[in-house]
This record gives structure tokens, sequence and C-alpha cells, in this order.
């Protein structure tokens, strides 16, 4: 990646706590277009938090959070219509079909007639579903309602992806394929803000990110993380950098 891209997704100085128990602890990051980067961390270590804040769930005790330059404080709507959001929980409605579930998502971005039919046409193409658009949810596998999934985030063609955790449950193939299909979209400009506790995943990315107990350790490519480190593989340089004795998983 070139430098001097643009930075679609900014966090700078975030803090969030929940009563006296700190979830975020001043974060900093950013994601360029085209970049794909992964955040990697244990459980409990604060990435849905950062992602609630940047879906506008809740709001940062502190800090600022940027989307292509929209504040998400000032601007929230501006700001949340660059953004798709993958969510760790499957949040597709099981009983309309394929179609149906992007129809209202297309709906809720202002996009309707000719323009919304064409998006959903091209989305689901891009996911390989387009033999499927008239299917009940129900009737999918887990991995194609991920596919939907992410169909339904590309609809109004965001800026900045966002993937929680987004693997969960899915098979080997499944799993790589989505892959592909996110690095597809980074090859095409869009930013991707990856979190995962899998470290085939992390070593993926464009650039890792260490997130543990709600601090940022580390950032950089991953073989650079791995050589500062002074370790064989990100596995490894993972637990020295948070010090946990807690495995990053392979799946």
């Amino acid at each position: 990646m070139a430098e001097g891209d643009e930075v679609l997704l900014a966090v700078r100085g975030v803090r969030k706590a929940y009563g006296a128990r700190p979830a975020l602890q001043g974060v900093d990051l950013e994601v360029r277009a085209g970049e794909f980067v992964a955040l990697l961390g244990p459980n409990g270590a604060g990435k849905s938090t950062l992602f609630q804040l940047l879906t506008g769930l809740f709001d940062a005790d502190a800090g600022e959070l940027r989307v292509c330059g929209e504040d998400m404080r000032r601007a929230p709507v501006r700001a949340l219509g660059r953004i798709g959001v993958v969510f760790q929980q499957m949040t597709l409605d099981l009983d309309l079909s394929v179609e149906a579930n992007l129809v209202f998502h297309a709906r809720l971005h202002g996009l309707g007639g000719a323009e919304s039919r064409a998006r959903i046409t091209d989305a689901l193409a891009r996911v390989g579903l387009a033999a499927r658009r008239a299917d009940r949810v129900r009737e999918l596998s887990g991995g194609n309602r991920r596919k939907v999934e992410l169909a339904r985030a590309l609809v109004h063609r965001p800026a900045v992806l966002l993937m929680d955790e987004a693997t969960v449950g899915l098979d080997p193939a499944s799993r790589r394929h989505l892959l592909d299909e996110v690095r597809a979209l980074c090859a095409a400009g869009v930013g991707v803000l990856w979190a995962t506790h899998l470290v085939d995943e992390a070593e993926a990315a464009d650039r890792v990110l260490v997130l543990h107990k709600g601090e940022m350790l580390a950032a950089g490519p991953p073989a650079a993380l791995v050589t500062e480190a002074g370790c064989e593989c990100l596995a490894q340089a993972f637990l020295k950098l948070t010090g946990s004795g807690q495995a990053v998983e392979r799946a």
C-alpha cells in the first residue's frame, strides 16, 4: 500500500469504561483505503467494545472516531453511512428471503427501486449467491448465511467494512472463501477492520493491531511484529507481547 493513501477510519485516544472497569484505554488506530487490518486479541481484550463504538451502539467516554473524515459524535448519520458491518452474531431474518433481507437494509440507507435492485444483484453476484436470492435464509448453510450478511453490508457501497469475529462457526473452506472475498474488496479500495482471535486470519492481514486489556500493544505487518518480538511466528509474538499465557487459536 502506498504511503499517503486516504485514511478511511481514524480512532484517536478512545476511552470507554463500564463503571469502574476500563474497556478501552486510549486506543489509537487507522485503516486506509485498500488496507486489510486485523484487530487481534483474546476474549475480553476490548474488540467488541471498540466495534460497538464504531457502529454507534455506544458513545466513547473520550477520544475521537472519524469515518471518511466524518466525526462519529457530531455527524453520526453521515459517518455510519460509510460503514458496512458483519457482526459476530447473525442478524438476518431467517423467515425472509435473501433478497427481502437485502431490500430492508437498502431502504434503511434510502435506496429503493431500480437502484436498490441493481445493487442487490451486484452484491449477491459478488458473493456467489445470485441463484439463491428467492430462498429463505433458513434454508441456507452457515457459510451462505455469512455470505448474505457480507452482501447486505455491501449494498450501500461502504468505504469501510467492519468484520467482528465474522468466521465464528464456519468450516475451514467457508472461512477461506470469506477471507478471499474480503481481500478482493480491499483490492477494489475498501478499507477493512477484521476483529479476530484466530492467528491464521491475522497472518493474512496487511497490518496487525494487538489489543489486550483495552490497550493497543503493537501495530505493524505480521512479519514485522514477529521479527520485533524475536519470535518464530505470530502466535508466539502475541503471547510475548501480552504475557497472558493465553494462546491465540488456529482453526
